[in-house]
């Protein structure tokens, strides 16, 4: 009976596990995480802020799930170190860990810029739901809040604050907000809705440094301006943790280094998720992640199956306004491309060659799995765009 140890219960570890209990009926396998919970939803974390979820809300597979499949969850287990020759990973607690294959899916970890004060009490990251808990915890004696990164995540932190009566300000280093996700226009319409709404941005801005001592009293930018709050959120983006990686003599660049099998650069050792960087890229992107743990699983376990790589695609809610984007945005103007848009609504298709290569779906994202396809396949729809198209 073969041991797989998966490090790590994100969606990337728990993938893997569950292809590989599908090639592999007697397995033993083992997933560690340094998490409280099961695997739950991240990305609703900002609902757990307002109360919209509660804990309980935000599992997506019960300890049932884990039994049935005959699956280990060793939950609050910290990996520090181990060793590939001897296949033993340990334990903060001096445990010793055998296994016969490993995967790597622990993720990332928030990156914090220089920023001066960064450390104080009443500035946060939002990663893990002990981070929500902290944040709900200081919001209640809070009026203001800052969000240093007009991310996805930051926006929805933001959001999540705003629904408990804190004004919103959005400190944004690019000059418009969801860069990887909307162009220009795109952009400007969703800016334009969120202070509809209440927000307030500063875009183009980068952030001196966080202000107070025994509370925090706001923030200074880099032109000298100075803007009041109790409390800041940092959402400026996620680094791989490489630390084991690196301990076990993995190769590694910004995240560990895999092939088209998900395989690092040690054998029987895989890795998958946030922490990996295929063939120069990093994801950071749940789909990526999904797909990558579902390779690793099946190869590591005997089975055949090729990653050719994420089309960034994604599928939200920014603060409760529909938005989808897939693949090349062109926020150059480089390629041909068809808008509409009303008030509330902004849909734009990129074109090259009369095929579809991206799109931008703001308001309204019917027909976007359609485009979304089109962009995989390749596949000609012209002749349809003005009815996908239609508001």
């Amino acid at each position: 009976m073969k041991k797989y140890l998966i490090v790590g219960n994100g969606v990337a570890g728990t993938t893997a596990a569950e292809n590989i209990r599908k090639n592999d009926p007697t397995a033993w396998i083992t997933i560690v995480t340094e998490e409280k919970l099961p695997f739950y939803y991240r990305i609703r974390l900002p609902d757990f802020l307002c109360g919209e979820v509660n804990e309980s809300g935000l599992v997506a597979k019960k300890k049932e799930w884990y039994q049935e499949n005959n699956i280990t969850l060793r939950l609050s287990t910290k990996i520090t170190g181990g060793s590939v020759k001897d296949k033993i990973l340990h334990s903060s607690s001096g445990e010793e860990i055998r296994f016969d294959r490993l995967i790597l899916a622990n993720g990332s970890t928030p990156n914090i810029p220089a920023i001066s004060g960064s450390d104080k009490k009443g500035v946060f990251s939002l990663h893990y739901i002990q981070d929500a808990k902290d944040i709900v915890s200081q919001a209640s004696c809070c009026k203001k809040a800052i969000l240093i990164g007009g991310g996805l995540l930051g926006l929805e932190a933001g959001n999540g604050l705003k629904k408990l009566g804190l004004g919103i300000t959005v400190i944004e280093f690019f000059p418009r907000l969801l860069p990887r996700q909307l162009d220009s226009e795109g952009a400007r319409r969703l800016q334009s809705i969120l202070e509809d709404r209440g927000f307030s941005f500063k875009l183009d801005a980068k952030t001196r440094s966080i202000e107070g001592n025994e509370k925090i009293e706001g923030v200074t930018l880099e032109n000298g301006e100075f803007i009041a709050a109790d409390m800041v959120i940092i959402s400026a983006g996620v680094t791989p943790k490489l630390h084991l990686a690196k301990e076990l003599g993995l190769d590694c660049n910004r995240g560990i280094k895999v092939d088209k099998q998900m395989r690092t650069s040690q054998p029987d050792i895989y890795a998958a998720g946030d922490i990996v960087e295929f063939e120069g890229r990093t994801y950071g992107i749940w789909p990526a992640a999904m797909e990558q743990g579902k390779i690793a699983g099946t190869n590591i376990s005997g089975g055949n199956a090729t990653y050719e790589g994420t089309i960034l695609s994604s599928i939200l809610k920014v603060a409760g306004i529909d938005l989808a984007s897939a693949g090349e945005i062109d926020e150059e103007n480089l390629h041909d491309s068809k808008t509409v848009a009303s008030e509330t609504i902004y849909k734009k298709i990129v074109l090259d060659n009369n095929r579809v290569i991206g799109c931008i779906m703001l308001g309204d994202r019917k027909n976007f799995n359609h485009f979304n396809r089109a962009i995989s396949t390749g596949e000609d729809i012209l002749s349809e765009l003005d009815t996908l198209l239609a508001i």
